[in-house]
């Protein structure tokens, strides 16, 4: 775990697994954003947890041409308000395309720690404890070496690689319910969380679980009905309502 000095404030917007693809035709990532910058939609900070992008990846520049307009939105919100940026696997080096003004969290630094309203809470995108074999190969994509061929193959062969990357996200479903999900939380924290409050993306599940050590909170996916969270404090409590683009 990473511990940060970052203080949650209430009324904080979180959003994780917006699967952006401006090719697909997308609209609605850019319509809360721009809402955010505009001061439609007020918040004190906005948290990214992952999977924001379909594909933006550090080493392959071609991955930020159809993602420059949202790259460029989050980028005014953080001139003015705090934006943190924990990558995803489907989003990672992403230095290559913020500057300082965005705070970024890689996943080797995940889960990160944080404090608000007296409690201790850990953030991550969710996938930082997944079974070796597909860490291993996290941590080979993002390997600056094998992105530095993989993009070379990538721009020789009309791109294929993102080619095939998005035919594979167009087949998934991203809004399945997975029955298996409550047994997997509850031996995921069998040992405890870490902190009192533990929040994650990545499984699109939108369900949370009160344990005797902590409670988790599973944040449902942007790219599922266009749903983000604005944090409430109630009393001792923190609380993610969940609102929708109108």
């Amino acid at each position: 775990m990473f511990h940060s000095d970052i203080l949650l404030k209430e009324g904080a917007v979180f959003i994780t697994d917006a699967h952006y693809n401006r090719p697909k035709g997308e609209t609605a990532l850019k319509k809360l954003l721009d809402g955010i910058a505009a001061k439609k939609i007020e918040t004190p900070q906005l948290f990214l947890l992952g999977d924001i992008f379909d594909a933006l990846f550090g080493g392959v520049p071609y991955t930020a041409v159809e993602n420059e307009e949202i790259i460029d939105l989050i980028q005014e919100i953080a001139k003015e308000r705090e934006v943190i940026y924990l990558e995803g696997n489907h989003d990672f080096q992403l230095q290559k395309f913020f500057q300082k003004d965005v705070t970024l969290f890689p996943i080797k630094k995940q889960p990160i720690v944080i404090e608000g309203n007296g409690r201790r809470i850990c953030l991550a995108h969710g996938d930082f404890d997944a079974p070796f074999g597909y860490r291993f190969y996290t941590a080979l994509i993002r390997n600056p070496f094998i992105l530095f061929f993989l993009n070379l193959y990538d721009s020789l062969t009309n791109h294929s690689i993102l080619n095939f990357v998005e035919r594979h996200m167009s087949k998934k479903e991203q809004c399945n319910e997975f029955t298996w999900f409550e047994d997997f939380a509850k031996k995921r924290f069998e040992k405890g969380c870490g902190c009192d409050l533990f929040v994650d993306g990545h499984f699109h599940q939108n369900r949370s679980f009160s344990y005797p050590q902590c409670k988790y909170v599973n944040l449902g996916a942007f790219a599922c009905n266009q749903r983000y969270f604005v944090v409430k404090f109630v009393q001792d409590e923190i609380i993610f309502e969940e609102c929708t683009l109108r």
